[in-house]
């Protein structure tokens, strides 16, 4: 059965969309949850990490929906089976009910609870959002440093969420690119970090492995156009950048625990 925060969100979208695409030498850029998304053409995951990212994804959206209260606005970000949960509830016994509803999932490794208490975020602060994560992504693939495709960028109220197997070196060449993309308030890093070698070793294994096409989130949104006074000058001052902590998740739910 679809909830209605699923039809809710869909309808927000749609009339996003519908809007957007009235605006003249725009083209729609769709993006996942929070304003996410990844370019996966050499993601250094395996394949079976990907698979059960999509899975965890799936069971803690239907749980988290078939739990939380309706005002409850949660995304959710998995990568490496390590969950991101962005987005705005209605308290702070809601922030930890969804914490522990996505800890308890097959397979999850730890958590990043970035929920705030607040009311939910409105459509044009989602429709900003994404379009702060195109930028990001934009920036990323512009600077010929570092490979976009390492980094997963969510977004949320203009904080910026970067995800992704990366060296210490990647990860703070990354945020600091974000940091200077205008409208960012802050880049919140939620890397896991690998040796140079490993990096080079699974970057090659990927380029040789076909990659499945990532699936659409039903919470997505649509955007092509700034939202408010975001401006395309890069910013001087970076904002602040700063480490996610990750909570583990229960014993029960790692890969080969007893069931």
């Amino acid at each position: 059965m679809i909830s209605r925060r699923s039809i809710r969100n869909l309808c927000t979208g749609l009339l996003l969309a519908a809007t957007v695409a009235t605006l003249p030498g725009c083209g729609l850029l769709l993006l996942g949850g929070a304003a996410g998304g990844v370019l996966v053409a050499t993601d250094r995951r395996s394949l079976g990490a990907q698979t059960e990212d999509r899975e965890i994804q799936v069971k803690a959206i239907s749980d988290l929906n078939s739990n939380l209260p309706d005002v409850a606005h949660v995304n959710v970000t998995s990568f490496n089976r390590r969950v991101l949960l962005t987005g705005e509830v209605p308290d702070q016994a809601t922030r930890q009910e969804a914490e522990n509803i996505v800890k308890g999932i097959q397979n999850v490794r730890g958590v990043v609870n970035a929920l705030a208490i607040s009311g939910a975020s409105s459509l044009s602060s989602r429709a900003n959002d994404a379009w702060i994560t195109s930028k990001v992504k934009a920036s990323l693939v512009a600077a010929k440093d570092i490979s976009a495709n390492v980094f997963k960028v969510v977004t949320e109220r203009s904080d910026v969420y970067l995800m992704g197997l990366v060296t210490p070196a990647e990860g703070a060449r990354g945020a600091d690119i974000a940091s200077r993309v205008p409208g960012v308030d802050k880049v919140v890093k939620v890397f896991e970090y690998i040796q140079p070698e490993d990096a080079q070793r699974l970057t090659e294994q990927a380029a040789k492995t076909p990659q499945p096409a990532e699936p659409a989130d039903e919470t997505a949104t649509t955007s092509a156009v700034p939202i408010g006074n975001v401006s395309t000058t890069p910013l001087s001052t970076p904002a602040p950048i700063s480490d996610a902590p990750v909570i583990p998740a229960t014993p029960a739910s790692q890969p080969g625990a007893p069931k």
